[in-house]
């Protein structure tokens, strides 16, 4: 199966070839010194010893930095075909990949990455891990969720100590999401949550996410209502009867938030100290007559005032809730928060 590749992919590359003891004129580009360098390395190319592996990696440098990615290809492609056994043709394609990625040709690079994966055993140059720069450069460009599964899952698997690890089980969990696996991707959250203060790129606020997912996959989910019209009516009817009790039960029994508008999402401080006994107690709570004019499909706010509090207007949130493992619960909606003091 290797070989096959290795035919292939000098076919597809259309590789010139560098004939021994002599020296492909085509091969021989720049200025007088770089010319007469190359002329030097290729001369050497004749000798089989343990220096080869250094000669044919200095010239693909000397390509590279000059930019001919087209003559780096060639030669590359030239000496994978005539030595398909040789134990350096990962490396080789490897610098191949590179000089389609500098020509933007992704696709092209993608191919090569791939075949090096699957195809060849890993190889260390200069204590770098041949296979990890390809995952590496394969997650950078593949968007398809399936196949970054596969690639984070080999990752994970090959390249257990790296410190990146939590990252990746968190863009494997995002990966498994886009595919609708939410029980692998709440046992991905899982595992990322094990690695203590793991920025992820893009996502700051990745760990308080994984949280709540995790938190609301494991409730009994009780507290839900079928449309917003019945938790909004539910959660009147207990303001009327100034129960504070029942009001209580309504909220979500999990991720529940009360913060000020400008405090950031992430921080539920002041969660500890809610008790809608005391913030009832001798007060006359009223509420709009309508939602919100900024409420969605997905979200909607109603404002109230009179709680006893420095802070007496409160904006009560709905959320429509997002989750597809479970059919019977996706699509209800649920009491999620206050926000306190007037929308901005």
């Amino acid at each position: 199966m290797k070989v096959m590749y290795v035919f292939l992919l000098a076919f597809l590359l259309g590789c010139g070839f560098v004939e021994r003891g002599k020296i492909d004129p085509y091969y021989l580009v720049g200025s007088k010194e770089q010319r007469e360098q190359l002329g030097s390395l290729f001369s050497l190319l004749n000798d089989d010893g343990d220096e080869l592996f250094s000669l044919v990696r200095e010239i693909a440098n000397a390509y590279a930095r000059q930019k001919e990615y087209g003559r780096l290809v060639n030669f590359l492609g030239s000496r994978i075909e005539s030595r398909p056994n040789d134990p350096n043709n990962a490396y080789y394609l490897l610098m191949t990949a590179y000089a389609y990625t500098q020509q933007e040709a992704y696709p092209v690079a993608e191919l090569y990455f791939d075949v090096i994966v699957k195809n060849y055993p890993d190889l260390l140059v200069q204590s770098r891990s041949i296979h990890l720069v390809c995952l590496n450069q394969l997650l950078n460009i593949v968007r398809d969720p399936e196949r970054r599964i596969k690639y984070y899952r080999k990752l994970i698997a090959d390249f257990p100590n790296r410190t990146e690890l939590g990252e990746d089980y968190f863009m494997l969990g995002q990966a498994y999401e886009q595919t609708g696996e939410w029980n692998l991707a709440i046992q991905a959250y899982t595992q990322f949550l094990s690695f203590i203060d793991t920025d992820i790129t893009g996502f700051p606020n990745a760990d308080n996410y994984a949280k709540r997912l995790i938190d609301f996959n494991n409730s009994p989910k009780d507290w839900t209502f079928e449309s917003l019209n019945s938790i909004v009516s539910a959660v009147q009817s207990a303001i009327n009867a100034g129960d504070s009790w029942r009001l209580w039960s309504y909220r979500a029994k999990v991720n529940f938030f009360a913060r000020s508008w400008a405090q950031e999402v992430s921080d539920d401080s002041g969660m500890d100290d809610f008790n809608l006994q005391v913030f009832m107690q001798g007060t006359n709570v009223q509420y709009a007559p309508t939602l919100d004019p900024s409420s969605n499909a997905t979200e909607a706010y109603l404002k109230t005032w009179g709680w006893n509090q420095s802070l007496s207007t409160w904006y009560l949130y709905f959320r429509k809730i997002y989750f597809p493992l479970d059919s019977n619960i996706h699509g209800r909606w649920e009491w999620a928060g206050v926000y306190y003091g007037e929308k901005f």
